[in-house]
């Protein structure tokens, strides 16, 4: 008893003292944030050619002796100066990243990304995104589409590369490209729709519980988790979704017509390989083989739009931590007591 005193005691102290100081730092973020707009991001750009020529030099550093490695280092020096003197016009290739969750929300960072870009590229440059995603949302997936249109509507070349999976709206982004390269066991396609949502109206009526939905408008609702739902709204619900899939196998047959899309627009997923069959991608290849090719003969930049994190944010995650350190301490000193005892 004497120990759940004091861990009671304990506990009580130290969650008192992290509320006392989170308020305070809600208080003072709230108080600096008065006035100002969204917190803006910057634009990241790193030169992959430098990335890449980092590791040949780490490895011939590791692997070479003196002699070979002073010698190769002074060819490399001369053909530096000659490239200087002479400057050849290499066209560009721009990198950006694309990890889809079930909203969609990389397309935020991704929007400002291609705007950058395209102010100054042109149709002898080539923009290659990574892209994974399972899909999600049907409205933001469509937005992050319609960002990469950009992209095709410029007349600039795009290439998607997928080396893990882009399927249902992930595959959706993926159709845009020029060209889709895909790891031989990437996951490809989902061209289908899916909707779905518990019912417990019968579980409410067993306990005498009314839940009354009213709508002006007679598709305003169709299917509900709470209300009794009948079956012409689950047909509505159903002709709904028929819609949407057909809108989306027009959209990718749109951007590939190569494809048989009754065929591969059944909500099926392939792997890469059995993908390259059905004319899902163009090419087995990873992304960094792609790459790496690429910046043997082009200027290879990857562009990433970070967003920059409000006051708000930094406390609360500063919150997080706290308490993730109280935690831990109070599982410490409850273990510790376990072992003393």
């Amino acid at each position: 008893m004497d120990f759940l005193a004091d861990y009671a005691s304990f506990l009580a102290k130290t969650v008192t003292l992290v509320i006392a100081i989170v308020v305070v730092l809600v208080a003072v973020a709230a108080s600096r944030s008065k006035g100002r707009g969204k917190a803006a991001g910057q634009l990241q750009v790193t030169r992959l050619n430098d990335f890449y020529k980092g590791l040949r030099d780490r490895l011939e550093g590791s692997l070479l002796d003196k002699a070979r490695l002073k010698a190769l280092r002074k060819e490399q020096a001369k053909a530096r100066k000659k490239d200087k003197k002479a400057p050849q016009d290499k066209p560009r290739v721009y990198v950006l990243d694309f990890n889809g969750d079930i909203k969609a929300s990389a397309t935020e960072s991704l929007r400002h990304e291609i705007t950058a870009l395209l102010s100054l590229a042109s149709d002898k440059d080539e923009v290659v995104l990574r892209l994974e995603s399972g899909g999600g949302l049907v409205h933001s997936y469509g937005l992050a589409s319609s960002q990469l249109a950009r992209i095709r509507q410029a007349g600039i070349p795009l290439t998607i590369c997928i080396d893990k999976v882009a399927a249902s709206g992930g595959y959706m982004m993926a159709c845009i490209g020029n060209r889709i390269i895909s790891a031989p066991f990437a996951i490809l396609g989902s061209i289908g729709v899916v909707a779905q949502l518990p019912n417990v109206n019968r579980l409410l009526k067993k306990h005498d519980i009314d839940f009354e939905v009213l709508t002006a408008g007679e598709y305003k609702r169709t299917l509900t988790v709470f209300g009794e739902n009948t079956e012409k709204g689950r047909e509505k619900f159903q002709q709904d979704l028929e819609v949407t899939h057909q809108l989306f196998k027009g959209f990718v047959a749109s951007y590939r017509p190569q494809l048989s899309i009754e065929e591969v627009a059944t909500g099926e997923v392939w792997l890469g390989m059995a993908a390259l069959d059905k004319q899902l991608v163009d090419e087995l290849k990873t992304s960094d083989e792609y790459l790496a090719d690429k910046a043997k003969d082009a200027d290879v930049f990857h562009l990433h739009y970070a967003q920059r994190k409000s006051l708000q944010q930094k406390v609360g995650m500063a919150a997080a931590i706290s308490l993730d350190g109280v935690l831990a301490r109070v599982w410490e000193r409850l273990s510790q007591q376990r072992f003393w005892s």
